[in-house]
């Protein structure tokens, strides 16, 4: 009876605070400096947890343009704790909690810049875990320019019902529920329960418990997920129509496919279905077992263009058309299921290995379906978006905005540059040993099977170690140069009589012994390059081209001129 009078107020609280809220605008209401991060340093007092669960109960109110939220959280003390640390948005008020079914008094927590105190009312010891109710609601952040501001997103569908989405990636979970917003506190488990109003759909993460209909009409959509990323948590909202499938897996066992489309979207959305499958022996074959089959693959069309949330990635592509015979859209949300997803960082300075890896397997697709010429071509497209204004990894730790802005941070390096990076190192140590690499980093073994492994935390620190690991030789010259350096590594060519001789040039001068290939009068020559030099006979008169399958990432004097004209004209 006591956790049912406590769940009674807390209920009425949160439904309060919603019916109150009133709609903002886009980018309203303003975002306190510590909401509007994501990772960076561990506070201490978080740092003596270890996330458990989370059990999520969303009512969304659409003419109001606002939320309710009940968070059960559990954790376990890895520390004496005497308070509780956690990240939630000041702008939607909490108006109750309960630590262990014990209610608090009002003056119990504090929450004046979106990271909330709650004083425990007795110590907690290390080993023992703490469970925490927080009932709060109001009107969350509107996303000003989805997906690349966080926030939500109030839209109406084509035929005129509420379509609302979340996507936080940047800002992170606080934006909508109490949580640790860091890259290493995902909870083991996540329960999610959402109210929405009579005949509209929930689609969410991980697996359908079951639908309720509510006496008013109100359906309750109940999901569970195992181990999902924090920002991969999304509300997604509409009209939806159901397209149902199964996948027999390279590996023979049976995925789950689902995909929610607005009304009116069925024949275009059969073609992209269509790509499930193909797209999944894609990547079981290059990387392996997709990993969460026991969930399901799940894509739901969304109002702003896409955002990896596992087993239900937003698409908003608008069903395009492409030469690539695919959609990149789809494709590149699907791979974070590997690489963002199932293969985590800890921190956000090491971001490129989500994005970058994620980026190259669309090329790489290109490869295995049409070959190298459709594989260069989508390349070189994002070629011309190298920057080299900062390094990719400073090796501090930093919050998401400070790697993503390219102002201060790597910006779309982490995307173009670390894709172009992944070439170069296939090229280099071969498909063998580079799907080794992979695998090892994303389920941290060599031979992953479904069931026998778990999603995973990682770094550019233990990537070297398994680049050193599979190719059995020291490549942190290799990895330095592209990841540690803003600029990029500088092929010098002296012309003699008779001969070309290269030599790559680093900053710092260090030692960079990349083999290259030169093209002399039709005939292909690989240099070995030892101790950065190498040089290559050359008849008078004779054609020559250096690096001609563009197999490495080099300066190239031409795209920098570009982008200065480029940069002159903006």
């Amino acid at each position: 009876m006591r956790a049912q009078a406590i769940n009674r107020v807390i209920a009425g609280a949160f439904v309060a605070l919603a019916l109150t809220a009133a709609a903002p605008d886009p980018g309203k209401p303003p975002l306190t400096a510590q909401t509007a991060l994501s990772g960076g340093p561990i506070d201490p007092e978080q740092a003596k947890l270890t996330f458990e669960t989370a059990d999520l109960s969303f009512e969304i109110f659409p003419e109001r343009q606002a939320l309710s939220g009940v968070a059960l959280l559990t954790f376990t003390a890895k520390a004496p704790l005497t308070k509780l640390v956690i990240d939630l948005d000041r702008n939607l008020p909490v108006a109750a909690i309960a630590i262990d079914g014990r209610a608090l008094a009002k003056g119990a927590w504090r929450n004046p810049e979106g990271r909330m105190t709650i004083d425990l009312p007795r110590p907690v010891a290390a080993g023992t875990k703490v469970t925490a109710r927080i009932a709060y609601g109001g009107a969350p952040h509107v996303a000003v320019r989805a997906p690349w501001d966080g926030g939500f997103i109030w839209s109406k569908a084509p035929t005129g019902e509420p379509w609302i989405a979340t996507a936080v990636q940047g800002e992170g979970c606080d934006l909508f529920w109490p949580c640790i917003d860091a890259p290493t506190f995902e909870p083991k488990n996540v329960d999610l329960h959402i109210t929405v109003p009579r005949g509209l759909s929930a689609p969410s993460n991980g697996r359908l418990v079951g639908v309720d209909t509510l006496p008013d009409g109100r359906t309750r959509w109940n999901w569970r997920a195992k181990n999902p990323n924090t920002y991969a948590i999304a509300l997604n909202i509409g009209p939806y129509e159901e397209m149902k499938g199964t996948h027999r897996s390279a590996y023979g066992n049976d995925i789950p496919l689902r995909f929610w489309h607005l009304k009116g979207n069925a024949e275009k959305a059969r073609g992209l279905f269509a790509e499930f499958g193909p797209t999944i022996d894609f990547f079981e074959r290059e990387v392996g077992p997709y990993p969460f089959a026991e969930e399901k693959v799940g894509v739901v069309e969304t109002p702003h263009l896409g955002m990896e949330h596992q087993t239900i990635n937003a698409y908003g592509n608008g069903y395009k058309p492409s030469a690539e015979g695919f959609d990149w859209l789809f494709h590149h949300e699907f791979a974070h299921e590997w690489f963002a997803n199932q293969m985590t960082v800890s921190n956000w300075d090491d971001f490129w290995l989500h994005e970058g890896y994620a980026q190259y397997m669309q090329p790489l697709y290109g490869l295995r379906r049409e070959g190298y010429a459709r594989y260069i071509a989508m390349l070189i497209e994002g070629r011309a978006r190298v920057a080299n204004r900062h390094p990719i990894v400073s090796g501090q730790p930093r919050d998401e905005e400070a790697v993503y802005n390219d102002k201060d941070g790597p910006g779309g390096d982490i995307y173009f540059k670390g894709a172009w990076m992944l070439h170069t190192l296939r090229g280099y140590v071969g498909d063998k040993a580079f799907g080794q690499i992979t695998r090892r980093l994303v389920y941290g073994r060599p031979d992953p099977k479904p069931g026998d492994f778990v999603p995973r935390y990682t770094s550019t620190a233990e990537y070297r170690r398994i680049v050193r690991e599979v190719t059995g030789r020291d490549m942190d010259w290799f990895l330095d140069a592209y990841l540690r350096q803003a600029a990029l590594p500088d092929l010098v060519e002296t012309r003699t009589p008779g001969r070309l001789s290269l030599e790559w040039r680093v900053p710092g001068g260090k030692p960079f012994p990349l083999p290259v290939e030169v093209e002399v009068d039709g005939r292909i020559e690989k240099l070995p390059m030892t101790n950065s030099r190498g040089s290559i006979a050359v008849p008078a008169g004779a054609a020559v081209t250096i690096d001609p399958m563009m197999r490495v990432l080099r300066r190239l004097p031409a795209y920098e001129r570009m982008q200065e004209a480029r940069a002159r004209s903006s």
